[in-house]
């Protein structure tokens, strides 16, 4: 899998919610009518997760340094993506929140979610 972060290394205020949010929405309609040329009966099919909140950051590693990311924040995403549905994008109600404050976006209640550490959270289809 892939993570893809807004607000980083530079705090962007909420901004990052919709830049997130719209990349998910455009990757999506990019997949779905996707054909492979050489399988003519394959469907690619993806699932997303969205979670916002703090992390980490530093360049790790010094034989092949990176750029990671840490913290529950990365955790909760990497959990919407892994509990989401093919062709569905699953966000906490930490992102819808701020979705919904900005405006111009749609979701429906997915629903509980237990999350290791953290407890209850209630998560939405953005749609």
């Amino acid at each position: 899998g892939y993570l893809v972060a807004s607000g980083l290394p530079y705090p962007n205020e909420k901004r990052h919610a919709v830049e997130i949010a719209n990349m998910a929405v455009r990757l999506m309609q990019k997949v779905d009518g996707f054909k492979v040329s050489h399988m003519r009966n394959y469907k690619m099919q993806m699932r997303m997760g969205i979670h916002s909140g703090s992390c980490v950051g530093g360049v790790v590693g010094s034989k092949m340094p990176h750029f990671s990311v840490f913290g529950d924040t990365v955790n909760i995403a990497a959990l919407m993506e892994s509990t989401s549905d093919p062709m569905r994008i699953q966000m906490s109600h930490t992102t819808q929140a701020l979705l919904e404050e900005i405006g111009g976006f749609e979701f429906a209640v997915r629903g509980q979610m237990h999350v290791p550490r953290i407890g209850e959270i209630t998560t939405y289809w953005l749609l």
